[in-house]
């Protein structure tokens, strides 16, 4: 059960998403096909596989079990969707990056960006502490051509403006914000409030890509393919979403930031697994038509 100031490291708790996210971005790596290339996500895998194991190679999926093979699709077009809309962004001079709720996300190491550009990870100790011990021995935290990581360790519900200004944010310089698989473990508030933070810090030409889940959070509750993909992880992924937020329900993020200024665009999962040439798990293909990727301006 989630609480106000909870915590975690990585093979608990809401941690433990980071690690099944990882897996995904490991099996997309593996198929011929994928569409993201993660070189680091099977370490990460490896390293927490006493505590919990996860697949990260097509010979780890049970026979019996869920096709983790193409329910990690979700995570390559998700991946591929906001790896496009940060490049993107660095294409047009963007040079400040912010990863909300970073997890194990490694686009500080494996896109490349230009020179003098400043990735920003904010997250849990816990989990940045996993991080950094995979990514040493990996030997990866020089790559990803000139981006400078600078890791900031802080909940979102806390006030990371603060702690981000001090890692050396600057608010006057345009950036790319990123929040991908963080809304539903925020409560209703914190995720208010996260949309206002962003607006605040934002200099002209900032950019924004979101995954809203919408209503379909409280539909992952009683979906039985979603709960028999939860039990793998070892823990109830559905008892780690916030769902706090009333008979009126959260806010609709396009409304929500179409209000606060910025111009947005986006499509459902489905919808871009088609024009990427890959179709979505049937049987989560109703959680995911509801899930949409935003990209705002």
């Amino acid at each position: 059960m989630r609480t106000d100031d909870d915590q975690w490291g990585i093979s608990e708790s809401v941690g433990v998403t980071a690690l099944g996210v990882a897996s995904g971005r490991a099996m997309e790596t593996h198929r011929a096909d994928g569409l993201v290339r993660d070189p680091y996500a099977e370490a990460f895998v490896d390293a927490a596989a006493e505590e919990i194991r996860l697949p990260a190679r097509p010979g780890d999926v049970d026979e019996d079990g869920p096709d983790r093979r193409e329910q990690s699709t979700y995570i390559g077009v998700r991946s591929r969707f906001f790896d496009e809309a940060l490049t993107a962004a660095a294409g047009d001079g963007v040079r400040q990056v912010v990863l909300l709720a970073a997890g194990l996300d490694t686009r500080a190491q494996r896109l490349d960006w230009p020179a003098g550009t400043t990735v920003y990870e904010v997250d849990q100790d816990g989990v940045l502490t996993f991080k950094d011990g995979v990514l040493a021995e990996q030997d990866a935290n020089d790559a990803g051509g000139g981006a400078r990581r600078v890791e900031v360790r802080i909940d979102l519900r806390h006030d990371w403006p603060a702690a981000l200004r001090a890692a050396g944010f600057d608010p006057q310089a345009p950036t790319a914000w990123l929040a991908e698989g963080l809304l539903p473990y925020l409560p209703a508030r914190a995720e208010v409030d996260l949309f206002d933070r962003v607006t605040e810090l934002s200099a002209p030409g900032s950019r924004l890509a979101v995954e809203h889940f919408g209503d379909a959070v409280h539909r992952l509750g009683d979906d039985d393919a979603f709960a028999s993909l939860s039990r793998r992880f070892g823990v109830d992924v559905r008892e780690l979403f916030f769902t706090d937020d009333g008979p009126a329900g959260r806010p609709d993020a396009e409304e929500r930031l179409a209000a606060l200024g910025w111009t947005v665009t986006g499509a459902t999962a489905a919808e871009l697994a088609t024009s990427y040439g890959r179709a979505l798990d049937p049987d989560l293909s109703a959680l995911h038509g509801a899930v949409r990727l935003l990209d705002a301006r």
